[in-house]
């Protein structure tokens, strides 16, 4: 089969029928991160930094998906910790084949094509060749995503102010390794030493040489770029600061959820928390180096410190990775009853000489309504194509622990080349039958496949008649076609063995590496506009400033205090982005730009209602 499929291009035959019948990951048409992030960027990319003196430096650690403006002039590459393997620091720059708003470049061929850059903003360079200027950068071809081929390179490029022209200066193919390797180029032409010096990195990319099946074409020819430096007084074998950081962000606490409900949650609380927090780092300097460790729980909704737990300090062996944990006496709790919110921050104190901004981490530890197992970033597409998948069915198992009611099943599909993926399909819901689906508890049919406008991608497809569960439940899909309907797969998170897909009459077990990206929705009915909002009286929320940039104040006095008092918002494809228990003051600083309708609810029930307007 043709190249460019994630993973090196897995193709997974599992049927009975081999001839036919595939279970396939491909990678992603568009980059729903990108996408969604492009209007809230795109004003800020366009500024124009000042010259920059020595040091230049980044590794990427910075928590945003898109490059530091202040730093680079352009926003191709893609800024995440889910397409490397055993990077140096958290954080690297991914140069693909998707554009600065997550799709596929208008020139994507498969003939080699210029794609992403990462350029730097302008830098002072009016220095002499005896002063040992050197640039130093650290490489990764395709690791956890697609393996270049030998026709498509990574480039690196100088640029000479005076001549405003661009000089290739390193140049590399594809190569049978997947680990980061190091470059160091010396900067001694006259040319380049001025005010004004920028360099360059260029991704020359090729789609699949097979394109008739557009469904199937996706993301390809991934390379991450990691601990860049640029300064004097160096030598050839100076590829590092002296710095000791953290090699990846946090996952969830949890046992085996990355996020559950949270009566959910507080039924099997003793079982599902973790013991111990992760962490991962390295010391990159040359010397032992000694690390105090540090960690902090903070309730978001009731503003809180829920835990402090410092884990001491520990001698950290010189160019070498830390794999450590600390010990977590501690079991998620709050006075919310229906969602809450944790922010888990981990910092490492280090030598004054060490870059700071990647010696913390943040990761957010959610309890909404909704299980997952996926992490909430998709690197890959999935599903079942060809001859003999038209009635193909694909599942995923989950399992209540408390009597439940399932109300909607969210799904990350990614877009398709040409919109091939649009077909239509039944929503599915099986009991459990000795570890495979068994009977049918209830199909949606010919719904049509979407993808979601918030971040992430997801589209909430609601049930219109409720389904109780209790235990083991499986939620996926019946296709309709033969078309790869190209489902959303976070390759970090493996499955264990709960991902299932039908042809032929036999459950088989997925072999794809990684999670289908769906989620279970349960609970309360889902309020989704204000038709769904039914009292006698309705309250209209009173609240400043409207329209509102990161905060809104509300004026409570008009509602009675007593019971549990929440504050919901809901945006116009009826998703509820934010809930938080009412406050005079209210954080909406992560909301998207565009109209709400905000709602409020005692006891689980709406009192209250009015629109919002969300600007910057």
């Amino acid at each position: 089969m043709g190249k460019k499929l994630l993973l090196n291009t897995i193709l997974i035959i599992l049927s009975l029928d081999i001839a036919v019948s595939q279970e396939l990951v491909i990678g992603l048409q568009t980059n729903n991160i990108i996408r969604d992030n492009y209007d809230k960027n795109k004003e800020a990319k366009g500024l124009t930094a000042d010259t920059l003196n020595l040091p230049f430096f980044d590794d990427f650690s910075r928590v945003s998906i898109s490059p530091d403006a202040g730093k680079w002039s352009d926003d191709f590459a893609f800024i995440n910790d889910t397409y490397s393997a055993d990077q140096i620091t958290t954080g690297v720059a991914t140069l693909d084949v998707l554009n600065n708003t997550g799709r596929l470049y208008e020139a994507a061929s498969n003939i080699v094509f210029e794609a992403d850059h990462l350029t730097s903003q302008p830098i002072n360079l009016n220095l002499s060749a005896s002063d040992s200027i050197r640039l130093s950068f650290y490489f990764q071809p395709g690791g956890l995503g697609d393996m270049p081929e030998e026709n498509d390179s990574l480039v690196l490029q100088l640029y000479a102010p005076a001549e405003e022209k661009w000089y290739a200066a390193w140049r590399t193919t594809a190569v049978e390794y997947s680990h980061f390797k190091p470059v160091v180029i010396r900067i001694d032409n006259a040319r380049f030493l001025k005010k004004g010096f920028r360099f360059r990195f260029i991704n020359y990319a090729s789609l699949s040489a097979n394109l008739t099946e557009p469904s199937m074409i996706g993301n390809c020819d991934h390379w991450n770029i990691d601990y860049i430096v640029l300064d004097k007084y160096r030598n050839d074998a100076d590829t590092i600061f002296q710095d000791v950081a953290f090699r990846s962000t946090h996952r969830s606490l949890l046992n085996t959820h990355e996020s559950m409900p949270l009566s959910q949650f507080n039924k099997v609380a003793k079982v599902e928390m973790g013991l111990s927090i992760p962490m991962h780092y390295r010391n990159n300097d040359i010397i032992v180096r000694n690390v105090t460790r540090n960690f902090e729980v903070w309730d978001v909704y009731e503003n809180s410190l829920a835990k402090s737990i410092p884990a001491g300090a520990k001698n950290a062996d010189p160019k070498t990775n830390v794999d450590d944990q600390a010990e977590l006496i501690y079991t998620f709790s709050t006075g919310n009853t229906d969602s809450a919110l944790f922010r888990i921050t981990s910092w490492l104190i280090t030598d004054n000489f060490d870059p700071k901004e990647n010696d913390t981490v943040v990761y957010y530890q959610r309890f909404s309504n909704y299980f997952a197992f996926d992490d909430g970033s998709s690197e890959g597409g999935y599903g079942v194509n060809g001859l003999g998948s038209k009635n193909a069915m694909v599942a995923y198992r989950f399992k209540s622990f408390i009597q439940d009611t399932l109300r909607a099943i969210k799904i990350c599909f990614n877009d398709s080349y040409l919109n091939a993926n649009q077909r239509i399909f039944d929503l599915m819901v099986w009991d459990d039958l000795e570890g495979v689906p068994g009977n049918v508890l209830y199909s949606q049919e010919k719904e049509m496949v979407q993808q979601g406008e918030a971040i992430n991608g997801f589209y909430t497809y609601r049930l219109k008649d409720a389904v109780m569960v209790d235990d083991i439940f499986y939620v996926g899909w019946k296709q309709r076609t033969e078309t790869f309907l190209n489902a959303g797969l976070d390759i970090n998170t493996p499955h264990g063995g709960k991902q299932f897909y039908w042809i032929n009459g036999n459950w088989i077990r997925s072999a794809a590496s990684g999670s289908i990206m769906i989620r279970p929705v349960t609970g309360h009915p889902l309020v989704t506009s204000i038709n769904d909002i039914k009292y006698k009286e309705r309250i209209i929320l009173h609240f400043y400033p409207n329209p509102a940039g990161d905060f809104i104040n509300l004026d409570n006095e008009e509602m009675l205090m007593e019971g549990n008092l929440c504050i919901s918002i809901i945006d116009l494809q009826g998703r509820k982005v934010l809930e938080t228990r009412l406050t005079e003051r209210i954080d909406i600083s992560s909301l998207h730009d565009g109209m709400y309708t905000i709602v409020a609810t005692r006891n689980g029930n709406p009192i209250g209602y009015n629109r919002l307007i969300k600007i910057r």
